[in-house]
């Protein structure tokens, strides 16, 4: 009895070491997983904080007024009022988001949130709305920590890279100036939940980033399906109970944000702040998406179609003389409105919605989710170029899974960030918008190079050898490297040659060149995607 005793005695006594072994390994790893989120995070920042003097757009202003806005008036007039041309244009929690800035900004400079202060340049200004976009950026430690702390070390700081350090997100913010970042943490935690089975959470999260910046809607109708195939599963009983839980939990994040302006009676003024159809198809810089393509072909046809007899009618916008609003500026092919582009849109993403209806999976959520986002660059109304980090960043989390999304997220990552490159046109800018992007591919390239080589069940399970990314040609292909020369030949031409050659003739053309070029690899990004989610999904 008493060695039966001693016994167990050695067996818990060795069952309590070994558990005691994997709480220290697990405690390893979690420290492991914040300091390289904390380094990151923190060498990111001071390489934004050194860009606080560089250029800045009218967005720099119109967030400034918004901080005034929201501070100098009563609720109820936030979005009617029109003291300056930058009306308030985004939903009501960033509007609130702002609010809340604006108190440790009118105790830093009462300047910055005067509300009759215009084109407000100071030093004051200028570093605590800069700051404000870095501090800002904390929402993506979040979903990175969540994302990365059980990846290998070598993947998880890839992974790291592709989030925190995208260069495309530090042009657009941190330079021209805006808070994507902030917006794009939360809607990355969002769909983190959603991968680790966290619906209900995640659902109202999301709910949370529409109530922010509406634009992310475009990502509503996969949601819904996935959630209500997903979450809302079940008999009778327990499928009715959680889409009243789901859409209650839902409605209550609406109703505190639009609930204030309903109380006023302004939600038809916000609704036609928030969605101005009348801005036209495109923007004065074409997002290179399928539109370009639409343009272009009615331009060579308008062209074209005289010498032969037909007469054609001159158009009454131009797309290259700025902003196009309700005129018909086509000549020729049919006119576009906010009716067919979205239908066209959610044609385009119906793929995704009929894999998530018949086989609602929490592993190919983030890809869904990235490809209606995709949908909506390439055929939505009115796209700005910037909105392509809405799918880019997402797709980094995935970017590590196999060596094709490696090859696609290479490609794709850097024609989206020289797209950008148009947004800072001054010439001290110059360097660092090149540097950026060179060094993030450099990282990029070394990266997946070193993790892909070190996976040792590539080959068999995914078909590829795992020194085939060794290659010169294995990560990108020869098709790839020429065609990233060719962004090289793009801006040769519009920052040298052209100057050179045509002088002031022809401003419009290196814009043009951009966009077309770019809106190749973005549509070959786009039926890559769709191909992957009907093969594989």
């Amino acid at each position: 009895m008493g060695l039966s005793v001693k016994l167990l005695f050695l067996v818990l006594l060795g069952f309590r070491d070994r558990t005691d072994l994997h709480r220290r390994h697990r405690r390893l790893a979690v420290t492991g997983a914040m300091g390289d989120i904390i380094w990151f995070f923190a060498t990111a920042t001071c390489v934004k904080l050194l860009l606080a003097p560089c250029y800045h757009s009218t967005d720099f202003e119109v967030h400034r007024h918004w901080l005034a806005l929201t501070s100098s008036l009563p609720l109820r007039q936030w979005y009617s009022d029109v003291s300056s041309p930058w009306t308030l244009d985004y939903p009501p929690l960033f509007a609130f988001f702002e609010f809340l800035l604006s108190i440790p900004a009118s105790l830093l400079d009462p300047s910055i949130t005067n509300l009759h202060s215009h084109n407000l340049s100071s030093t004051s200004a200028l570093l605590f709305l800069r700051f404000s976009v870095s501090f800002s950026d904390l929402s993506l430690l979040v979903p990175a920590y969540l994302l990365s702390a059980s990846f290998p070390p070598l993947r998880r700081r890839l992974t790291l890279l592709l989030l925190i350090w995208s260069p495309a997100l530090v042009i657009v913010d941190h330079i021209h100036f805006q808070y994507n970042g902030f917006l794009l943490g939360i809607f990355l935690l969002s769909l983190t939940l959603l991968d680790r089975g966290k619906d209900l959470i995640g659902g109202v999260v999301f709910a949370a980033v529409l109530c922010s910046k509406h634009l992310f809607l475009v990502a509503a109708p996969v949601y819904f399906v996935y959630l209500l195939r997903h979450y809302c599963r079940g008999g009778l009983w327990t499928g009715t109970r959680r889409f009243l839980t789901m859409g209650i939990s839902v409605a209550a994040v609406f109703a505190a944000a639009f609930g204030p302006f309903l109380y006023y009676g302004q939600m038809q003024q916000v609704l036609r702040r928030l969605f101005p159809f009348g801005r036209g198809l495109t923007h004065a810089y074409w997002a290179p998406n399928f539109w370009v393509f639409y343009i272009i072909l009615d331009k060579g046809l308008a062209f074209i179609l005289p010498k032969f007899g037909f007469s054609i009618p001159t158009p009454k916008a131009s797309f290259t003389g700025g902003l196009v609003g309700d005129s018909s500026p086509f000549a020729v092919l049919p006119q576009v409105t906010p009716v067919v582009t979205f239908l066209l849109v959610l044609l385009a993403m119906s793929p995704c919605l009929v894999k998530a209806f018949f086989n609602p999976q929490p592993k190919h959520i983030i890809r869904w989710v990235s490809y209606a986002c995709a949908c909506g660059f390439m055929f939505g109304w009115h796209v700005h170029e910037k909105a392509s980090l809405h799918f880019v960043i997402p797709l980094g989390i995935i970017a590590t899974n196999s060596l094709d999304d490696a090859r696609h997220y290479f490609l794709l990552s850097i024609v989206s960030c020289y797209s950008m490159f148009p947004l800072l046109f001054e010439p001290q800018e110059y360097p660092i918008k090149v540097l950026l992007l060179v060094i993030h591919a450099i990282l990029m390239w070394m990266g997946f190079s070193t993790y892909f080589s070190q996976r040792t069940n590539t080959k068999g399970s995914k078909g590829y050898d795992s020194t085939d990314i060794c290659k010169g040609s294995g990560l990108i292909g020869w098709v790839g490297i020429c065609y990233l020369l060719g962004l090289v030949v793009i801006e040769i031409w519009g920052q040298f040659l052209q100057p050179y050659m045509l002088g002031n003739r022809l401003p419009f053309l290196p814009l043009m060149l951009v966009s077309i070029y770019c809106a190749v690899g973005m549509m070959y990004s786009w039926a890559w995607q769709l191909k992957q989610i009907l093969r594989y999904t």
